[in-house]
């Protein structure tokens, strides 16, 4: 792990970077005590892309209750829309 000063790191950025970019890490110092570690960013992985089968899917759920009959569900609206 190398070491620089916030002067080296305002004045010589580029060369820091470079550091950086092949994987140091760097401690910045200020007046001799530690203030902060840079390090190289972690790659971002995606998880793999999964495709869901809604269709499949609901059909594996067993419905709750009973089926309503035609007149059951035609008084139930209505009595929704009165």
């Amino acid at each position: 792990m190398k070491t620089a000063t916030v002067r080296d790191l305002r004045n010589n950025f580029a060369s820091l970077a470079k550091w950086i970019a092949h994987g140091e890490q760097i401690i910045i110092t200020r007046n001799g005590k530690r203030f902060a570690t840079l390090a190289p960013a972690t790659p971002v992985t995606r998880g793999k892309s999964r495709k869901v089968d809604w269709a499949a899917r609901e059909k594996s759920f067993t419905p709750v209750g009973r089926k309503l009959t035609k007149a059951e569900t035609e008084a139930f609206w209505s009595s929704l829309r009165d």
